[in-house]
């Protein structure tokens, strides 16, 4: 199955992505990530209100291969999180970049903004070309 990546998004080497609205991004996991944990059983992500930090942790994804950490491609102040992530982490596999979202961020440094890869940079990244 050929994996998707949006041509809106920025992409991280940790394999997060970022959507930009305004001065809000909204942060989730890419399709290889979700793909390559396999089977996802639990999600942590921040209280809304907490500070994130451009590439520190934002929480923490575990599947039945392993536990990784989340981390945020901006710095800013969780505006949401997504609960429905949160209590059925399993549903990232249907759509991690609608649905799947994980945290809304507002930016404290609008130049982060434009930090990462664009999608034809992350595709050659994860598939080798």
């Amino acid at each position: 199955m050929a994996l998707h990546y949006p041509e809106d998004l920025r992409y991280t080497e940790t394999h997060e992505y970022l959507r930009m609205d305004g001065e809000v991004a909204t942060i989730g996991i890419t399709a290889f990530a979700v793909d390559q944990l396999g089977d996802i059983v639990f999600l942590e992500l921040p209280e809304v209100g907490a500070k994130v930090s451009k590439g520190g942790s934002f929480g923490s994804i575990e599947s039945v291969k392993a536990v990784e950490d989340l981390k945020s491609p901006v710095t800013g102040e969780v505006l949401d999180r997504n609960m429905n992530m949160v209590d059925a982490p399993e549903k990232l596999t249907e759509d991690p970049y609608l649905d799947g979202w994980l945290l809304k961020v507002k930016l404290s440094d609008m130049n982060e903004a434009t930090s990462g890869m664009i999608a034809s940079e992350y595709r050659a990244k994860v598939e080798g070309a």
